[in-house]
C-alpha cells in the first residue's frame, strides 16, 4: 500500500515533484540546493520503494526540513504514475502551490534553473518547458546513442502527434496549477509517455505552451533507469494517438 509521509506546516507557492528510484547518491545534496533557493517550495519525493534505502534518507532530511513529504509506493510503477500521483497529491493540500514544478531526482536537471522555468509562467499559460533544443539549449554527457534515441523520440511526437515544439520530452518543467486542476483527472500515461500526454491536454484546453533554453547534464551518479518497456511504452502512446487521429477524420 502506498503511504504519504510528512505535513506541511506552512503553505508554499512552488511545489517541486520528485520521482525517485534507487537515488541514495544524489537526493540529499538535491534537496538541499533546492532548500537554499530563493523560493518558498514544499518538496515531494515520490519513491517507489528503492533497495538503496533512498526512502529512509528522506524521511532523516524529513528532521532537518519542514517542507518535504515523502510518498513511498510499493513497486516501481513508472514515471507517469508517479508524476500524475504527485499533481494529485498537491492538489489535495488545503491550500495547493500556485504551481508545481517537475524534475529528475538524480541531477541531469539543474536546480538552480528553477527560478528561470518559475518566472517564464505568465497568465494563460499551462507548462514551461526547460528545453535542451530549443535556441540556448544544450547537452552535455550524452553518448550519440542516446542523443539519436532523444531526438527520434521529440521527431516522433512533433510529426506524428502534431506538437510545434522542439523538446517534447523533456522532464523539467513547470505546470500551472489551473491547467493541472482541469486535466489531472484524464492523465493515463504510465511512464514516459506523460511528457507528450500533458502537453496535448494544455493545448486542447486553451493554455499556452513554452520553452526556455536549459543545460541538460548526464547524471552524476547512478545508471540510467530508461529501459526498453518504457521506450516501447512511449512508441505506443504516439501510434495510438496518431491512429485515434487519424479514425477521428474518416
Amino acid at each position: 500500500m502506498s503511504q504519504l509521509m510528512g505535513a506541511l506546516r506552512n503553505a508554499s507557492d512552488v511545489g517541486v515533484i520528485l520521482p525517485t528510484y534507487r537515488e541514495a547518491e544524489n537526493i540529499t545534496s538535491l534537496i538541499a540546493e533546492i532548500e537554499n533557493l530563493p523560493l518558498e517550495t514544499a518538496i515531494l519525493v515520490i519513491d517507489d520503494s528503492s533497495p538503496d534505502r533512498t526512502a529512509e534518507i528522506v524521511k532523516n532530511l524529513q528532521k532537518k526540513y519542514e517542507n518535504i513529504l515523502l510518498y513511498v509506493r510499493p513497486e516501481k510503477r513508472g514515471l507517469g504514475t508517479a508524476i500524475t500521483d504527485g499533481f494529485k497529491i498537491f492538489l489535495s493540500l488545503k491550500s495547493p502551490p500556485k504551481v508545481i514544478m517537475t524534475m529528475d531526482a538524480d541531477y541531469s536537471h539543474n536546480p538552480k534553473a528553477l527560478p528561470q522555468l518559475l518566472s517564464s509562467m505568465q497568465s494563460g499559460c499551462g507548462i514551461v518547458i526547460g528545453s535542451r533544443y530549443c535556441k540556448g539549449g544544450e547537452i552535455a554527457g550524452w553518448s550519440f546513442t542516446r542523443k539519436m534515441i532523444s531526438r527520434t523520440a521529440n521527431v516522433v511526437a512533433k510529426f506524428l502527434v502534431g506538437l510545434q515544439l522542439r523538446d517534447c520530452t523533456s522532464g523539467f518543467r513547470c505546470y500551472s496549477t489551473s491547467f493541472l486542476r482541469v486535466a489531472v483527472g484524464s492523465l493515463r500515461s504510465q511512464t514516459y509517455e506523460i511528457q507528450i500526454e500533458t502537453v496535448r491536454q494544455a493545448l486542447s484546453r486553451g493554455f499556452s505552451v513554452k520553452e526556455v533554453p536549459i543545460l541538460f547534464f548526464n547524471r552524476k551518479c547512478g545508471k540510467s533507469k530508461l529501459t526498453l518497456a518504457e521506450i516501447r511504452g512511449y512508441l505506443s502512446y504516439v501510434f495510438k494517438t496518431v491512429a485515434r487521429g487519424l479514425a477521428n477524420t474518416d
